[in-house]
């Protein structure tokens, strides 16, 4: 933990002096690109068989959603037929045929999660197989570790927003090698990295962290010292899932950090805390984040999330 704070010390020391700017483009400083984020979608169990019967656990949600310009998720389970169970306490799969239906509801998914990797690294490469055939942008994992850390662009009204995924849960198994799939880890060093090469390609740059305590409502000490570093190495807001429970949120040099969404699609909990999520809307333009807000979704035994007057 010494050497870690040491080390950001480091790193904040060369990033006062080398703080990458904005991409320059000829963005209207009024343009703005609204963003719609979800929290952890499990598309197996309970929200599998839904989907099997003909159901949509996205129906409560679908007309709100469709007044985003970019819908972003976390996968929470591998989309394969393939691979084999490994021995931990929960794994998920869903079916490809969810995918469809993913497609029409989501704009991104990031894959950087403890469950991405349940089946093994045949499942995983099956799933980046699949999601490439559905036409479905996925970041946070790839065949090898360079396509893992590697951004998602999506331009919308000339607007180029940049999505980085890490996760910090283990087991580190699910980690992308040289030559071998999975999942973005998340290294310091790296992720500063991997956010001052984003800025050299995009306006917004945003990473989305799979972190924290389980059930726990409030970030802990390493989360909000991460959440620092990646705006002081360039991010614009810090968006963050895992716990199963949503979390505190700050303000940081102007900039947002919402440290856990909690669940959005996901059966298998009892208590209110875990059926209950976060929605969270976005503005963005030139300049960065202009206004955000979470909408509560409640979540029924199927894992369907339901909309609640805030």
């Amino acid at each position: 933990m010494i050497c870690r704070k040491l080390t950001n010390i480091l790193l904040l020391c060369i990033l006062s002096a080398t703080l990458p700017t904005h991409a320059a483009g000829p963005v209207d400083p009024s343009t703005t690109v609204r963003m719609v984020w979800m929290g952890d979608i499990m598309l197996a169990d309970g929200p599998g068989r839904l989907i099997a019967r003909g159901g949509d656990p996205f129906q409560p949600f679908a007309s709100r959603l469709t007044d985003a310009d970019i819908r972003v998720a976390n996968l929470e389970c591998v989309i394969a037929e393939g691979g084999k169970a490994l021995n931990k306490p929960w794994t998920f799969r869903a079916s490809p045929a969810v995918l469809p239906l993913l497609r029409s509801h989501v704009d991104a998914v990031s894959l950087a999660n403890n469950h991405a990797g349940d089946y093994g690294k045949e499942a995983f490469s099956e799933m980046i197989t699949r999601l490439q055939q559905a036409n479905m942008p996925y970041f946070g994992g790839g065949m090898d570790w360079r396509e893992a850390h590697k951004p998602l662009i999506i331009e919308r009204k000339g607007l180029k927003i940049a999505l980085l995924g890490y996760d910090e849960f283990f087991p580190r198994v699910f980690e992308a090698g040289e030559k071998s799939s999975g999942v973005a880890w998340s290294e310091d060093e790296q992720v500063v990295y991997d956010i001052q090469q984003a800025r050299k390609q995009a306006d917004i740059v945003i990473p989305f962290m799979h972190w924290g305590q389980e059930h726990e409502p409030i970030a802990n000490d390493r989360q909000r010292e991460l959440a620092r570093l990646m705006i002081d190495a360039g991010a614009d807001a810090v968006v963050g899932t895992h716990p199963h429970v949503v979390q505190d949120t700050e303000t940081y040099r102007g900039k947002p950090i919402i440290y856990s969404l909690g669940n959005f699609i996901f059966d298998g909990f009892s208590s209110i805390e875990n059926n209950t999520g976060w929605v969270l809307w976005m503005d963005v333009t030139i300049q960065g984040v202009t206004s955000w807000r979470v909408e509560h979704a409640r979540i029924d035994q199927q894992g369907t999330p339901h909309p609640l007057s805030n």
